[in-house]
């Protein structure tokens, strides 16, 4: 089956010298939900704007639908549908203004563009604050009016970039549905996130992204399993300590490793182990010591040596901390 996109070799190289992307390569099928998983400053920003015609490539080739992103970049536009990070829409206009104006700028005609734009504020749930302002809209509403307007001339691949940043939770989750609902309209979604719960609930298969470049792709359970068991993340309160921590391990037969400025001791038993490792080690040494279960943060910390999430973000379900 000919993917609905195609990456293959994408570099980037701006002209401030800074090279973005190093030689991306992947294939999202037709049909499925696939998310480019990576911390700020990994590429997928570049990589959306490469594929949805608004950046050229340094080189490599992309293909939307079997159509190239640079020759044939009219065709791709009015095959796909872009949010970005940024909302696009006018606050003083309405909601309906805003994707009227967008369904004829893709040359629908007045009554079609109008019947069209009703149908996508519906679809988002805006039908009764369609005619009120933008600027009255809460931040969710404006999430949902940014997909709406990208869907107005329904589009095959829909291109979601970060859709779910700065929202609270429960605006985050009322996302995660409408994305769930166009991928069984048979859409062809590309997101990207940097938030690993989403990537793990609404992905059929995720590529990890650091630095440029594409370190692994998989179903979330795929990755995961590249985690291995439970682990024992200890946090060492002077950062300099985390080699002499790893070495008390080491002597009492654990084997440890250090990443991402945490000593991580992979366990059979975790909630046994982790009160034997609490007596090995000095409290005054050690700042936080925690159970965490596999997940894509785990896979991203052991591929990159780094850690995706910022703080509050990881998912650990047992915690001592000594402040």
């Amino acid at each position: 089956m000919e993917p609905a996109i195609e990456a293959v070799n994408l570099v980037k190289v701006y002209p401030n010298g800074v090279q973005a992307l190093r030689g991306v390569t992947f294939q999202a099928r037709k049909g499925e939900i696939f998310s480019l998983l990576g911390p700020n400053g990994a590429g997928k920003t570049t990589t959306v704007r490469i594929l949805s015609t608004l950046y050229k490539p340094t080189s490599g080739e992309a293909r939307i639908l079997g159509h190239d992103v640079v020759r044939e970049s009219r065709v791709v536009r009015g095959l796909i549908g872009v949010v970005s990070q940024e909302n696009t829409s006018d606050d003083e206009m309405t909601g309906f203004d805003n994707v009227y104006i967008q369904a004829r700028l893709y040359g629908l005609g007045r009554r079609e563009a109008q019947e069209a734009a009703m149908q996508a504020l519906r679809s988002m749930g805006l039908e009764e604050a369609a005619h009120r302002r933008v600027s009255t809209y809460s931040g969710g509403m404006r999430r949902r009016l940014e997909i709406a307007m990208s869907l107005v001339h329904t589009p095959q691949v829909l291109f979601l970039d970060e859709p779910t940043l700065g929202l609270d939770v429960e605006s985050r989750r009322e996302l995660w549905d409408i994305v769930l609902g166009l991928k069984k309209q048979g859409v062809t979604i590309l997101l990207t996130t940097h938030y690993m719960e989403e990537a793990e609930r609404l992905s059929d298969r995720v590529a990890i992204i650091n630095e440029g470049r594409i370190v692994a792709v998989g179903t979330p359970d795929e990755l995961i399993s590249m985690a291995g068991g439970d682990a024992i993340h200890i946090v060492p309160r002077d950062p300099g300590k985390a080699e002499a921590i790893l070495r008390t391990l080491s002597s009492a037969g654990y084997k440890a490793e250090v990443l991402g400025g945490a000593v991580v001791v992979p366990v059979g038993d975790a909630r046994r182990e982790i009160v034997e490792i609490a007596r090995l080690l000095d409290s005054g040494e050690v700042l936080e010591i925690s159970i965490v279960r596999p997940n894509l943060e785990e896979v991203f910390l052991r591929l990159t040596g780094r850690r995706l999430s910022g703080p509050g973000e990881e998912a650990m379900v047992m915690s001592w901390t000594r402040r």
